[in-house]
């Protein structure tokens, strides 16, 4: 199900206009937070191309997943599995990535828990945002089960968010706590009590990719206004929030690795 941000927000533009790009964002946050982070960026990106963009919000990952796999949006902002997957169906093309931090997931335990080592969670029920959430769930039961042969019963929350809260309320014994960047935004006293017993491997940054049916010119219009972004103290400052702290060029070549690792055992088609 797709919801338009514009809806929680009588501010928002909502355009009729048939050129107006639609633009998706992988729900790592609720999606009155990711208005915040993203419309500023598409804020700006108006102004600098001349092209008008639409902020489309899905509910959950997997209503993500389904309707990027359906080509629903004109340019998106997607985890690196998400990218190999719509690739694949609709040709995305990469445009830009985050070249100061690379992905990966962590698992998590409360500090003042008993478990200290991952062996110990062997047969316990683990929680995750989603089933398709890269580094915090495929990725990370990819390595439960190829590098420490666990056999984990896991449960999915819904949002990065959800993994560290119910880790923190007693309601899991662990979570894939969603990617470093998703812990490094959550409130100190909540980083406090959390313990990160594992990292996965890691792997470049959640991509912005587009649409091949866009034109060329589109794509490297809204390419380059990205990269220029960047350059500002104000346009870091806005793409710091996404969280993206060097912002570069990203190409498919980047991410062609993750087709070796075995992770469509753990996927999980959306509807």
């Amino acid at each position: 199900m797709m919801i338009t941000l514009s809806s929680f927000f009588s501010d928002s533009s909502v355009y009729a206009d048939e050129h107006v790009y639609k633009f998706g964002v992988v729900p790592q946050f609720e999606i009155r937070q990711l208005y915040r982070i993203w419309q500023p960026v598409l804020n700006y990106l108006e102004k600098e191309t001349g092209y008008k963009f639409q902020l489309n919000g899905s509910q959950t990952i997997p209503d993500f997943e389904n309707e990027l796999i359906q080509g629903m949006f004109d340019i998106a902002y997607m985890n690196p599995y998400h990218l190999i997957l719509s690739n694949k169906e609709q040709g995305y093309i990469p445009l830009i990535k985050d070249e100061a931090n690379k992905l990966y997931g962590v698992l998590v335990v409360k500090k003042d828990s008993n478990i200290s080592e991952v062996s110990q969670l062997d047969g316990k029920t683990i929680v995750f945002p989603a089933p398709n959430a890269l580094g915090a769930s495929l990725q990370m039961r990819q390595e439960l089960t190829d590098i420490f042969h666990l056999k984990i019963i896991p449960r999915y929350v819904r949002s990065h968010d959800s993994v560290y809260l119910n880790v923190l309320f007693n309601t899991a014994i662990a979570g894939g706590g969603g990617v470093q960047k998703t812990l490094y935004q959550q409130p100190y006293e909540y980083r406090e009590a959390l313990h990160v017993i594992h990292k996965t491997k890691p792997v470049a940054s959640h991509p912005v990719a587009i649409h091949p049916r866009l034109p060329v010119e589109v794509r490297n219009a809204i390419k380059s206004a990205l990269l220029k972004l960047g350059q500002s103290k104000q346009g870091a400052a806005l793409l710091a929030k996404i969280p993206i702290k060097h912002i570069g060029e990203a190409v498919m070549a980047d991410y062609l690795f993750l087709k070796q690792m075995g992770l469509e055992r753990f996927y999980v088609k959306p509807y």
